[in-house]
């Protein structure tokens, strides 16, 4: 995915797109990763992430208590005896979590960023990912078009992939997205395909960022970033859809979105944006609440750390994802909400087979 540097003072953040599934470039030899930590190295580790938080976390005020609590921690001998990094991490995260609950913020080995973790055992199988990052299945179920993503990938060809799907289907009666997989990801599968589905312009979410980093951050002005009015520690965009002119007949069909309690992020972005503005029917679970983005921070010589510097929400009444989730317009079990789907698209008209 598309990375950017994000500098806020002597901070430097790497973001990739807006989900929680980032990760650093380069993993550290296992020997380093084995390395008992000693007193300095927390102390490094803490001092720099303390620093990081204060300077680019999403609300200045927790990220300066972050911070502070941290460094408090540190000075009371909370990390003493921690010399696995993997436990160190762990506890670091748990204190962070545990003064202000965040669905990304995270302080784990940068080895553990280049290897996603499991999904839970609980997690039924139609929300498991089939396949490596991106579209995973794209197909015509009768006359409705189904795609099933696991994230959104920004580079090509993944955003041309699922426009050129549904331009080749663009006959179709309903169109059902699977989210259940979904992790996160950028905007550009959403700038791809929403033209596709929308017959007028309309500003889907609002996006704040920490003021100070987004000149390279995640957001930028653009057709679909435009800049709105907001506070000096934030800038704000709204993520708008402009109907594509070419090809509109997708624009009339009824849309079902697919969730789990695994879609995460960018696919709870897509939720809301669905949601909100009625063009969308969401099918299945309560999503999982990680509604903050941001990126991956090189903390000292073999740590990474999440660290969220924005978030979207629904601007006209202020409300966030975050630690809540999206709910559905009609609940059902994870493993049900295809079938769901398709009876719906079968009352509205459509012939699924």
């Amino acid at each position: 995915m598309r990375r950017h540097l994000v500098a806020a003072g002597a901070a430097l953040v790497l973001v990739t797109g807006l989900n929680g599934v980032t990760h650093a470039q380069t993993a550290p030899a296992a020997a380093a990763v084995a390395k008992p930590m000693d007193a300095a190295e927390r102390r490094d580790v803490i001092e720099k992430l303390a620093t990081a938080l204060k300077a680019n976390f999403l609300f200045p005020d927790i990220g300066a208590r972050y911070a502070g609590q941290l460094r408090a921690n540190l000075a009371a001998g909370a990390y003493e005896g921690l010399t696995d990094p993997t436990a160190f991490g762990e506890k670091v995260t748990s204190d962070l979590q545990a003064l202000a609950k965040d669905g990304h913020l995270r302080l784990a080995p940068e080895s553990a960023w280049n290897t996603p973790r499991p999904p839970a055992a609980d997690i039924p199988a139609s929300a498991r990912a089939s396949g490596p990052p991106g579209l995973e299945d794209a197909r015509m179920i009768g006359d409705v078009a189904y795609l099933r993503f696991n994230q959104f990938v920004d580079e090509p060809p993944e955003p041309e992939k699922a426009r050129a799907f549904l331009l080749a289907h663009a006959d179709a009666k309903a169109v059902i997205i699977d989210a259940r997989p979904h992790r996160g990801g950028g905007l550009a599968v959403m700038d791809a395909i929403l033209p596709l589905l929308y017959a007028k312009t309309t500003h889907l979410v609002r996006m704040d960022t920490r003021a100070g980093i987004e000149d390279s951050g995640p957001l930028t002005d653009g057709p679909t970033l435009v800049r709105q009015a907001s506070p000096p520690t934030l800038v704000s965009h709204d993520h708008v859809v402009t109907p594509d002119k070419g090809e509109t007949r997708l624009q009339k069909v009824p849309v079902y979105y697919l969730t789990s309690r695994r879609s995460a992020s960018a696919a709870e972005h897509l939720a809301l944006a669905f949601k909100r503005t009625h063009r969308a029917t969401l099918v299945g679970e309560t999503t999982r609440g990680a509604g903050h983005y941001g990126g991956v921070l090189e903390v000292g010589d073999r740590f990474g750390a999440f660290v969220p510097v924005g978030r979207s929400y629904d601007p006209d009444t202020n409300w966030d994802w975050e630690g809540k989730g999206v709910t559905p317009n009609v609940a059902v079990p994870t493993d049900q909400a295809l079938d769901e789907a398709l009876k719906l698209a079968k009352a509205a008209g459509a012939h699924p087979g």
